[in-house]
């Protein structure tokens, strides 16, 4: 059974060798072949030409004169000349020519032959044409076909050069795309030593230039930057759960053991009763929030993405808490450009500009305002705005409130779990945009900038009917 080779930077080596030596031989062998062919026919040529001229001068001038011509054209002895003549008679005794006798290779029929024959005691290979001429004379051109081998063994010791140098260069590739790549398995080895060990602070070392194994490498860091982020997430999420459940957690068990022990009246047992239900409602939510950021994270919301127009959600949002708004006395208004057309989740980016509207509800001033605007910046993204009149987030807080459970010195006496703007913040980075918090001098700014999509009018309709069939659960979610 054969085996099949394992895929490695040798292998995929030779294999080009392989490759490169059959493109040669398939260039080489009909050119080869071509040449020779040529030759031989030139060849043929010629001592069909001699032959002609000469027997012509037996026709015309006789045999005295045909070996008059042969002597001076090659002379009597053949040394190293490459043009071999001899005529004999009937008996095939020599009469004139550079060969000492007619050979005894030579076959009785006329016509052309490549053989060796003996010349002063050497063999040489020859192409020579045998004629029988009038009066019984027989006539043998000859050419050496040495004169030639210089010219193909130059070829050939080219073809083997060009031959070694590919087979050469690619065993040389191969070693050196091995060594390349074993490092940099090394280096993806040692990376991943070290995350398994908990060390995911680690990464690839990128090298100077453009080239794949840089793109891999740069990308392969990204992909650990962003595991580094969730788990931190995860960890630091952890650790708020941890401390933000105990507290609720442990009133209710507070409440419930003074139950327990005191046994009070039925009006009393039942406010307490409320209490622990208001508490368990804050677990909850703070399950609810997290699932739902769990969800955003992992960008599996981004599959049932839809045309939308965002102007239209910003527009629902307002009217909703129109009503909310009048109880604390505070003036709601919503501005728009226009229908805004983008692909994107209408749930999650109503639920986003709900939480935007409750925070500025909730640090608005007595008899203050908030605005709601909805406009297409010159880029063509998209940018919503909440903007109030309360005391603002100062600067050195506003990268820190968009983290989960952060609750700023102003909000310590007001509801909430701290997941409100993180919320927005991930349902802004799953539409491509960023969330951004500015002053309003007074109060505060907050910007959702969306990435749009190209303009269209198939999504309002439905964007309405999502946003305002999700309109009642965006104050549990906030």
């Amino acid at each position: 059974m054969i085996k099949r080779l394992r895929f490695s930077a040798l292998t995929v080596a030779l294999s080009y060798v392989a490759v490169s030596l059959v493109v040669l031989a398939s260039f080489a062998t009909p050119l080869w072949y071509e040449w020779r062919e040529t030759v031989e026919e030139g060849r043929m040529k010629i001592l069909q030409a001699d032959t002609r001229r000469l027997a012509s001068v037996l026709n015309k001038q006789g045999v005295a004169e045909l070996a008059s011509a042969i002597d001076v054209q090659v002379g009597t002895q053949p040394g190293g000349a490459d043009e071999l003549i001899l005529l004999a008679d009937a008996s095939l005794s020599r009469l004139a020519g550079n060969l000492p006798a007619w050979p005894r290779e030579l076959p009785e029929a006329p016509g052309m032959y490549t053989l060796s024959i003996d010349v002063d005691g050497h063999p040489r290979r020859v192409a020579l044409l045998r004629t029988d001429l009038p009066g019984g004379y027989h006539l043998l051109v000859a050419n050496d076909i040495a004169k030639y081998r210089t010219l193909e063994n130059f070829f050939l010791h080219g073809l083997a050069g060009a031959a070694g140098i590919i087979l050469l260069l690619g065993v040389l590739s191969g070693f050196l795309v091995r060594r390349t790549l074993l490092s940099k398995v090394h280096d993806i080895n040692r990376m991943a030593s070290a995350i398994m060990q908990g060390n995911l602070s680690h990464r690839l070392p990128a090298y100077g230039g453009e080239n794949e194994l840089n793109t891999l490498v740069e990308t392969g860091n990204r992909m650990l930057d962003q595991i580094e982020h969730l788990v931190d997430g995860v960890r630091n999420v952890s650790n708020a759960i941890a401390h933000d459940l105990r507290t609720p957690l442990a009133e209710l068990r507070s409440r419930l053991e003074e139950l327990s022990l005191t046994r009070p009246g039925p009006e009393q047992t039942f406010a307490e009763i409320d209490s622990a239900m208001a508490d368990v409602d804050r677990v909850i939510a703070i399950f609810n929030a997290l699932l739902r950021l769990a969800e955003i994270d992992t960008g599996t919301r981004r599959s049932g993405f839809i045309e939308i127009d965002a102007a239209t959600i910003a527009g629902e949002v307002a009217e909703f808490y129109q009503p909310v708004a009048e109880l604390h006395e505070v003036a709601l208004s919503f501005a728009s450009s226009g229908p805004l057309a983008l692909a994107g989740d209408p749930l999650l980016l109503a639920q986003a500009i709900g939480n935007l509207v409750e925070n500025a509800l909730k640090y608005a001033q007595e008899n203050g305002t908030i605005t709601v605007e909805a406009s297409c910046r010159p880029d063509g993204a998209i940018e919503i705005a909440v903007s109030d009149d309360g005391p603002g987030i100062p600067d050195e807080e506003k990268s820190k409130v968009l983290e989960r459970f952060y609750r700023g010195d102003a909000s310590r006496g007001t509801p909430g779990a701290g997941l409100g703007l993180s919320l927005v913040a991930a349902v802004a980075k799953l539409h491509g945009g960023i969330l951004k918090l500015t002053d309003n001098h007074p109060g505060l700014r907050a910007t959702l900038i969306l990435s749009s999509s190209a303009n269209s009018t198939n999504g309002r309709a439905a964007a309405s009917t999502e946003a305002a069939r999700y309109m009642p659960q965006i104050r549990s979610a906030s």
